[in-house]
């Protein structure tokens, strides 16, 4: 036997007092309160943004401008480290001539065999320590150059990954 299922009878719809207006303007009242918090907050967010972007590209504009400052200082040393180097190599040329120039003049003055072995030993011997001399006051110099180019470059890099830090 089958049993049929009773349907409950529609219940009355009970007319409505108020309008519908009203109960927008509370939600919209309700929900404005959050959405103008919410609406401070992005917008403080984003002043914050636009603060911090403009004091992260002040500090790389500074150091940009740093570095171009140790740059050029480095090439304006290099420049006069490599005029110092020419000099000192000018000069090490002009006393290898001179030091050849006086052993020809006592060349030519030899009266023996002898005092030729013995003239061109004494002037190998000279020159041997003079060669060496120059080359360890040159090599002296390009460190030093060296050193002193590199010197603003260090600096600086040291300097701007102090701050990076």
């Amino acid at each position: 036997m089958a049993t049929a299922i009773k349907k409950p009878a529609p219940a009355a719809v009970a007319p409505v007092a108020q309008s519908p207006e009203p109960k927008i303007e509370k939600t919209v009242e309700a929900f404005s309160a959050p959405i103008a918090e919410i609406q401070d907050n992005v917008r403080k967010a984003l002043e914050k943004g636009v603060a911090d972007t403009r004091a992260a590209y002040a500090k790389a504009k500074a150091a940009a401008e740093e570095t171009s400052v140790a740059l050029e200082s480095s090439r304006a040393t290099a420049a006069k480290g490599v005029v110092e180097f020419n000099t000192k190599a000018l000069e090490a040329l002009r006393t290898n001539a001179e030091a050849n120039f006086d052993f020809l003049k006592a060349l030519i003055s030899v009266k023996s065999v002898s005092e030729f072995v013995a003239l061109q030993g004494e002037h190998a011997r000279k020159q041997a320590e003079t060669i060496t001399a120059q080359a360890k006051e040159i090599a002296a110099l390009s460190q030093k150059v060296a050193d002193e180019s590199a010197a603003p470059i260090k600096s600086q890099i040291a300097k701007t990954f102090k701050l990076a830090v």
